[in-house]
């Protein structure tokens, strides 16, 4: 996003992190405080912030607050209680439970000075491996490229470029004119509050279609790439990410069109399994409601998982912070964290 829209304020003379409350995105811009474990908790649970680097910022903070409020007013602390609150606000994204263990780490080494400085080293990364997704991304998109996005994985998701949009944004600074394809992301409508938000902020060309309409568009030839962010990517190459993903990449795939993940190393889980990851499942009302007002029978029943998972067969390639990764992904994801590639 540009230079002059900040979304995300680390204030350390009051000890706080301001974040853009983004349900009430686009028509209003309002701002939420975190200063402590329960701020932190609830701006995650809430999705007053969402996106998988974003999340693992504000929690990294809230940690830090908690800690540091205790430890000045001569309380005892239990770090690892407080540290299980705050990851129990949304289980899918892995970033959360990295950033809560680095600082819980740093704290139990040196107390909440070095928590607080796990947090801002935690936030500069992130901003930082935005715009290295970015420089590597937008070597695989060319002048006059149609690229369709699903979700929102843009600044708003992270710190500042983001992750799917990061691509764009510097293949435009390059001199490339690339059009953006932006689903509507149903239920809690990411892709059309935020995504449409932040590229239309910045001048950047973009549409917004149904999420129903993506196989038409594809039929029809109007899209060139698919580039998605994601909130947890395992060691074999399953994705995780906003529900919906999976479909998308099935027809991508059916279309011969590169889908392409972006994603910082923070969001690899190299352990897990996918049977491990808990799908979260939200309020029904999410789908039952849209924007206050019932738009289903009373009594029908409702699923609603966050996310779901894309086997990596449809999978062409991996945008991380430190190069493109190729399948088979496990060997090119382990060479890859251990700084090999």
């Amino acid at each position: 996003m540009s230079k002059e829209f900040r979304h995300v304020i680390y204030d350390a003379d009051g000890a706080t992190l301001r974040v853009i409350d983004q349900r009430y995105l686009p028509t209003r811009v309002r701002w939420f405080t975190v200063y402590d474990a329960d701020t932190a908790y609830r701006a995650i649970r809430k999705m007053i912030v969402r996106g998988a680097p974003l999340i693992g910022v504000t929690g990294a903070f809230g940690f830090a607050f908690e800690v540091r409020i205790r430890d000045m007013m001569g309380e005892d602390v239990n770090a690892d209680e407080i540290a299980d609150h705050i990851t129990s606000a949304r289980p899918t994204a892995v970033n959360l439970p990295n950033a809560i263990s680095r600082v819980l780490s740093a704290y139990m080494k040196g107390g909440w000075r070095e928590a607080l400085r796990e947090a801002i080293r935690i936030m500069e990364y992130e901003e930082e491996s935005s715009y290295k997704i970015g420089i590597y991304g937008s070597e695989l998109l060319e002048d006059g490229d149609v690229v369709l996005t699903h979700c929102n994985a843009g600044a708003l998701a992270t710190v500042k470029y983001g992750t799917a949009l990061a691509p764009v944004r510097v293949a435009m600074e390059k001199g490339k004119l690339i059009h953006v394809i932006a689903t509507e992301t149903r239920p809690v409508l990411q892709g059309a509050r935020l995504t449409t938000f932040e590229l239309v902020k910045d001048g950047i060309d973009t549409t917004l279609i149904s999420d129903t309409m993506v196989g038409y568009a594809m039929y029809k030839g109007l899209v060139d790439k698919v580039i998605v962010g994601a909130d947890r990517v395992l060691a074999d190459g399953h994705v995780f990410n906003k529900i919906g993903t999976y479909q998308v990449a099935i027809l991508a795939k059916k279309h011969g069109i590169p889908f392409y993940v972006a994603l910082p190393i923070s969001t690899l889980d190299l352990k897990g399994t996918v049977e491990d990851v808990i799908i979260e499942e939200r309020d029904p009302n999410e789908v039952l409601y849209v924007r206050g007002r019932r738009i289903a029978a009373r009594g029908v029943h409702v699923l609603n998982p966050a996310f779901d998972v894309t086997p990596p067969e449809y999978v062409t390639a991996l945008i991380t912070d430190r190069g493109i990764i190729r399948p088979p992904f496990r060997m090119a994801l382990s060479d890859l964290v251990r700084g090999n590639v």
